[in-house]
């Protein structure tokens, strides 16, 4: 195994560079870790506005009804019976809303008349919206009631409707806000690895192929006792296992930082995406490798694709937030593939066959990526060969 020994030789003398990028995106990772906000809870919850409430009618019990139910749900705040006082309160917003009710609205709603409240809020207003759900909701329960009990008295009526709108659903959350902020944590890492794994693996195959490739030395090769399909296979494995070996290191501080998040499916399924685009940039690595023949185009080829691809597909930018242009310049790289199922991956909730095929099908187009590069490099490898 002197061919795969030597492969190992040539990337630890290149061993400072590749772990810069290591170096770099460990440290913008465990940054994100430690300065990340929690994303805040978007859920509807129930608002107390602030309303005014004036009776003009009796005190009923349906009246006394509608304050007790309004009073659970807003703040009724004390304002006296006053048309420039309650225009001023609402003009400096120590009001949202000011219910009337008026003269014989009691008797007309038990006569089965059209009567209506007063009201009066701030034009456009959401919880002036709010409060008139509440009042409708209220007072439409008074009249069903009321249509099919004519004999039954207000008193029970209005016990009948409390009891009603006391009922309430319980709702809970399938996704925990500690779980939420770990998989947006987990879903920049595995975005953001695209950019390091790709360079570190151009600046690592390329360093071995520029060695491998030197005309002399490869002449040498061909004239020594061991077989070129041996070497070819050395190197093959080579190229293999530096690619497996990168993949692991990153995803194992990923497990570090995140825990037992990575062994659940959404986790496992980051790991098995990651690991297919390695092997989509292996073969590009590889390609690029066997075209190239200086080490400072070595250098020019790892900045300029690793950070090219990342940029145009949504690693450091949100797909969303691209143009649709290069959006589709993007489609030709594994990148944009890679990114795609990341944020799938993120967003799924029910993990069955139907919502994981999208992830599988963007899976093997990294595949047919990979093969693709292989094919074109093994073109360009016998193209040399023949020229020798």
């Amino acid at each position: 195994m002197q061919v795969y020994k030597a492969f190992f030789k040539v990337i630890y003398k290149h061993l400072t560079q590749i772990m810069i990028y290591m170096a770099v995106f460990f440290g913008l990772t465990i940054a994100l870790t430690y300065t990340y906000n929690d994303p805040t809870d978007t859920n509807f919850t129930g608002t107390k506005v602030n309303i005014a409430f004036i009776n003009h009618d009796k005190n009923s019990e349906l009246v006394e009804g509608l304050k007790g139910y309004l009073d659970k749900n807003t703040n009724i705040v004390d304002i006296k019976d006053d048309t420039q006082k309650l225009q001023d309160a609402l003009f400096f917003k120590q009001v949202e809303y000011i219910v009337k009710v008026p003269a014989g609205f009691t008797e007309g709603l038990l006569a089965k008349k059209q009567v209506q409240l007063e009201k009066t809020t701030l034009p456009g207003s959401a919880s002036g919206v709010y409060v008139d759900s509440l009042v409708n909701k209220y007072l439409n329960t008074v009249k069903t009631y009321n249509g099919y009990l004519n004999s039954a008295p207000m008193e029970q009526i209005v016990s009948y409707v409390d009891k009603d709108l006391e009922q309430k659903a319980d709702v809970k959350l399938n996704v925990s806000m500690a779980e939420k902020s770990t998989k947006e944590k987990c879903q920049f890492y595995y975005n953001f690895l695209a950019y390091s794994i790709f360079a570190i693996l151009i600046l690592g195959v390329c360093s071995v192929m520029i060695v491998f490739n030197n005309k002399d030395l490869k002449k040498r090769n061909l004239c020594s006792p061991t077989k070129l399909k041996s070497m070819n296979f050395q190197m093959i494995l080579g190229n293999i296992s530096y690619a497996v070996l990168a993949w692991f290191v990153m995803i194992f501080a990923s497990i570090i930082m995140y825990g037992g998040f990575m062994f659940t499916a959404r986790g496992l399924l980051f790991l098995l995406n990651s690991l297919v685009f390695t092997i989509a940039a292996l073969s590009i690595s590889f390609l690029i490798g066997n075209v190239i023949k200086s080490r400072a185009a070595m250098s020019a080829a790892t900045n300029v694709i690793s950070l090219g691809t990342c940029f145009i597909s949504g690693v450091f930018v949100p797909q969303e937030l691209l143009g649709k242009t290069v959006l589709t310049i993007a489609n030709f790289t594994p990148n944009y593939w890679y990114v795609k199922s990341n944020d799938i991956i993120a967003n799924m909730i029910n993990f069955n066959m139907e919502n994981m095929t999208p992830i599988f099908i963007n899976m093997l187009i990294m595949i047919g990526f990979a093969l693709a590069m292989l094919a074109v490099a093994l073109v360009v490898i016998k193209q040399k060969r023949m020229s020798y």
